[in-house]
């Protein structure tokens, strides 16, 4: 049996949650699971261990609509998926605006997905 250790809740993605290099505008990948302090992201490369990068991807907000958030990120680690030619990266989350925050925080406590 596993015990879970991290600090915040997390929520897996059932729907395909595109997100892309907001300074390139390139897709990077889809969402794994998200957090109110990171996420996981399965990509089709691998990305540079200890990275920075800025994020962009639409969550619904609390009134229905899609939001665009933007987030900073930081690489903290980076592994094969059990699909050949697949990574999972996890990212901890160094700047994300108030507005942001609140969609994030309201899509994780919505009903389903949640990790145990």
């Amino acid at each position: 049996m596993s015990v879970e250790h991290r600090r915040s809740q997390r929520k897996r993605a059932h729907q395909a949650i595109q997100v892309n290099n907001s300074i390139t505008g390139q897709q990077i990948g889809h969402v794994g699971n998200l957090s109110i302090d990171g996420m996981l992201l399965i990509t089709n490369r691998q990305l540079p261990d200890d990275a920075l990068f800025q994020f962009s991807f639409q969550l619904p907000s609390p009134n229905g609509h899609m939001h665009q958030l933007e987030i900073g990120v930081h690489e903290q680690w980076s592994e094969g998926a059990n699909v050949p030619g697949l990574f999972w990266t996890g990212f901890r989350f160094i700047d994300i605006g108030p507005e942001d925050t609140q969609v994030l925080n309201a899509w994780i406590e919505s009903p389903g997905g949640q990790f145990d």
